[in-house]
């Protein structure tokens, strides 16, 4: 081809020919040649190489975590590894030494996905014994490793929904730089079968590239096309790249500006999708210079349009019809709806209108939050209030107004009175005060938000007395019932001083206190209630209220004839919990009335199980060995009680301790020796014991050590040690202090321990002394001789103390029945033999009457039985006859 094209002399030789011809061939082959055209081979940098082995590594680990195989997972995490070890220098050479952001994504979603596995329990239970391994070793590994990129980590969980947008665009350039090499490439194939009329049209670029000359030259003739030479053919190759690229230089541009804004517009579109789907906000409103620009308000009806009550309830069924479909935006419904509200209330259309469309804006501003158990956004909360308040104003204002449930919505009336509205304000307003709750149990109960939210209760308590007053004239009996229980639960925790000061005759009996309301309210609901729930609610709530204001003996006799701790076990897990605080309060009432058997019997329930935080709804403790799952903790947190309607728990558990010692110790004393003692209190007792195995025991710190070193000196009869340890100022500011009246309550308790110290003391050492003097007793432990009288006296005739009194001289009498500690050991000895001897009687009399075949031998048998058995209990009288001698003895 060379041959025949050249632009040389004919004189030149073959020789010079075959040289060009050999440095050519490889040139038009490699230009030309289809079959190598086919096989593209594509040059990649180093930099592509390491990253796509990366990205390849990643999308195995995410398949597998799909699948939870946990052994390949960590297999390829290994790999992965090694993977960016080699990759270093790449990374140190184009991020600049810092992690890429999709490989730090990688760390973090392994991470996350083997922390929510390993707290699953039951799906690591359920998993193989390799998966398993492979779980813990993986667990251990990745926490090693993500600790060398512990700081870049914590950045990004603090902005993880930024994409990784440089590696992305670099990743769409390159294709796209590929894309237009195959474009190019093709270009370059098709070249082949260009005419050459067409390959005419292009201008001889001279050797020396000068551009210029392209506007002066001529475009060429057809002559000179025929006679062009394969040199030309590569100018033209050249030409041809050239000019492609100086006519698609700026297409290509725009191109690219074109999509590299789509793929924004993408990015923020995806990205505004998956903020409306997390918290259902709508779109962002767009801030220029500081300032919000408001968005335009929607037009509802056009201009010319006649605004009638009918128009209006069309617009508002149409607003209302979106409501709970998957493309609407909550806060623009909400938007609507308040514009409706303003035209109506503009163009005068009635009370009814007005309060329709407040019904409805309330219940979309219910239905904002997509997530029921997630409390209220503090905005919507303080609209709520406003919106409900303005619509039981003019509910209130308007006696012609009813709205109820039973009215259907043909049957509703907006222009003539009396007006009908279809709705219930009843739900509105038990609806609010769990979201009320809601908010609290939200809030952190040290902070001044929780102190903020909780002022918003008297806004709350005032919406359900106007409620109670609209249902007092148009309401039913259920309803009122309902409405009036709401009341009692908000006033049944809450202390009235009044009350007190009533009793002791400091405030006139005319006032109203909480408790007249109470009883008022309460028997209301016993009296009308159709379902047992309110009444049982309503029950409890009147006894914790009694309770609190020290009226013991209306809170015992009310529970003892209500009969609920026979079938409270029955009843949902609320009122489960209400009665569990009501009985906590009446053992805090007995023991400031100085029942502390009462006190004791009250708490024993509670404090046995190690619970009470959960029986009383306070708080959950950590779970031993899968105890709930996942959904019954969500549960029970959701049941968890607001902060300030918590017990004191040390309050309680102190309450319960001194109880106890006040029982056990006299009666461990007075049963020192009796091997059938039985354990009053089981939680003192294992107090008491863990504290006498401690080989060195230091002063009290805690509350339970205060009480345990307190028993330990009562039970040595020095009352005054005792009163110290039970009150000084410590347990003054953790306990005593926070009883309304504390004075009176720590004037009882050493009245108290006096007593029950000296009972101890007694029982203790009573068989020292022959007599003893009532008048010492009564210095010794500060007490007034009738009550010393009366405590002995009381024991005398109890047959707890074996004395007489002698009351010329004023001493008591001891009569030596009691005892030595070596005879109380031999009586013990003497019983646990007969036992033994008894037991193994009946088991011989068993085999031998057993063994014996046929059914008139098993009816002698059994005759004889009944016949030995008379004779053992014959036996057994006489044994115990004896014993007692031995005893008087």
């Amino acid at each position: 081809m060379s041959k025949f094209f050249t632009t040389g002399t004919d004189s030149e030789s073959d020789s010079s020919s075959e040289e060009e011809q050999v440095q050519r061939a490889p040139a038009t082959a490699f230009t030309f040649s289809d079959e190598e055209e086919e096989t593209k081979r594509v040059v990649r940098s180093t930099k592509e190489k390491r990253y796509e082995e990366l990205t390849n590594l990643i999308k195995l680990i995410r398949n597998y975590k799909k699948i939870k195989d946990m052994s390949s997972m960590l297999s390829t995490f290994e790999d992965l590894k090694k993977a960016y070890e080699k990759a270093q220098t790449v990374v140190m050479k184009e991020e600049g030494g810092q992690t890429p952001r999709f490989y730090l994504r990688c760390l973090v979603e392994m991470e996350d996905f083997i922390n929510e596995v390993w707290e699953d329990r039951e799906s690591r239970k359920n998993m193989s014994k390799n998966n398993s391994k492979s779980l813990t070793s993986l667990r251990q590994k990745l926490r090693k490793y993500n600790k060398d990129f512990e700081e870049e980590i914590v950045k990004f969980r603090e902005n993880p929904d930024q994409d990784d947008d440089e590696e992305e665009e670099k990743q769409e350039e390159e294709e796209e730089s590929e894309d237009d090499e195959d474009r190019v490439s093709s270009f370059k194939k098709s070249g082949s079968e260009v005419s050459v009329a067409d390959a005419s049209k292009f201008k001889k670029t001279p050797t020396t590239g000068d551009d210029q000359s392209e506007s002066d030259s001529d475009w060429g003739s057809d002559s000179e096309s025929e006679s062009e030479s394969s040199e030309d053919e590569g100018q033209y190759q050249n030409i041809r790249e050239r000019f492609i690229k100086k006519a698609t230089d700026k297409d290509e541009e725009e191109e690219k500006a074109k999509k590299k804004e789509q793929r924004k517009e993408r990015k923020d579109k995806e990205r505004k999708k998956k903020r409306d789907e997390d918290d259902g906000e709508g779109e962002w409103e767009t801030v220029k210079g500081g300032v919000v620009v408001p968005s335009e308000k929607p037009k509802m009806f056009a201009k010319d349009a006649d605004i009638t009550v009918p128009a209006v309830l069309k617009k508002l069924s149409e607003v209302i019809a979106a409501r709970g479909k998957k493309r609407t935006d909550r806060r623009e419904q909400i938007e609507l709806l308040h514009e409706l509200r303003s035209i109506a209330e503009v163009h005068n259309l009635g009370p009814a209108v007005v309060v329709k469309i407040i019904f409805s804006i309330v219940s979309s501003i219910f239905d904002y939050n997509p997530k029921v158990s997630d409390a209220m956004k503090p905005e919507y909360w303080s609209k709520l209030l406003d919106r409900i308040t303005e619509m039981l104003e003019m509910l209130l204002a308007n006696p012609d107004m009813q709205i109820a449930e039973h009215i259907s919505e043909d049957a509703e009336e907006f222009e003539n009175p009396p007006f009908k509205v279809h709705g219930c304000v009843l739900t509105l307003v038990e609806r609010l005060d769990e979201e009320f709750t809601k908010l609290l149990k939200e809030c952190d109960p040290h902070s001044n938000e929780y102190v903020e939210r909780l002022k918003d209760e008297k806004q709350v308590a005032n919406i359900i007395d106007k409620v109670q007053a609209y249902l007092e004239r148009h309401g039913g009996v259920s309803e009122l019932c309902r409405v009036y229980l709401r009341k009692i639960e908000h006033l049944y925790y809450k202390f009235d001083p009044n009350v007190l000061k009533q009793k002791d005759g400091e405030v006139p009996a005319d006032v109203v206190t909480s408790v007249q309301v109470m009883e008022k309210l309460c028997k209301y609901v016993y009296a009308n209630d159709g379902t047992d729930r309110l009444r049982t609610r309503a029950i409890l709530s009147h006894i914790y209220h009694h309770a609190l204001h020290d009226n013991w003996f209306q809170a015992r006799d009310l529970m003892l004839m209500s009969h609920l701790q026979e079938t409270i076990q029955h009843s949902d897990p609320a009122t489960q919990i209400l009665y569990n605080r009501t009985i906590a309060h009446l053992g805090l009432c007995a023991f400031r009335h100085a029942n502390i058997k009462d006190a004791h019997n009250c708490l024993v329930d509670l404090m046995m199980t190690g619970k009470v935080k959960e029986l009383l709804a306070q708080g959950l403790l950590p779970q031993r060995q899968h105890e709930r799952s996942k959904e019954q903790e969500k549960v029970e947190k959701q049941r968890q009680m607001p902060f300030h309607m918590h017990i004191n728990l040390e309050l309680l558990e102190c309450v319960y301790l001194v109880s106890a010692m006040l029982i056990e110790i006299p009666y461990m004393a007075a049963h020192e020796f009796d091997a059938r003692r039985r354990m009053i209190s089981k939680t003192f007792y294992q107090q008491l014991r863990s504290s006498e195995r401690q080989s060195l025991v230091g002063p009290p710190e805690s509350m339970r050590e205060h009480v345990v070193a307190a028993a330990k000196a009562m039970r040595n009869g020095n009352w005054s040690a005792c009163n110290n340890f039970i009150i000084n100022e410590k347990m003054n500011a953790k306990v005593w202090d926070l009883f309304y009246q504390a004075d009176k309550v720590r004037a009882m308790l050493t009245r108290l321990i006096k007593e029950e110290s000296l009972r101890t003391y007694l029982f203790t050492y009573s068989h020292v002394y022959d007599s003893i003097s009532m008048p010492t007793l009564a210095d010794m432990f500060q007490l007034k001789r009738a009550v010393v009288h009366s405590i002995i006296s009381k024991m005398i005739i109890n047959e707890e103390l074996m004395a007489s009194l002698d009351d010329p001289s004023e001493t008591v009498v001891m009569h030596r029945s009691e005892p030595s500690r070596l005879q109380s050991l031999a009586l013990q000895l003497t019983d646990k033999v007969n036992n033994f001897v008894d037991s193994n009687e009946r088991i011989f009399e068993m085999k031998q009457g057993f063994s014996r075949g046929g059914n008139q031998g098993n009816f002698r048998d059994r005759q004889n039985y009944n016949r030995q058995g008379a004779d053992w209990g014959r036996s057994r009288r006489e044994r115990d006859r004896n014993r007692e001698e031995t005893r008087n003895y």
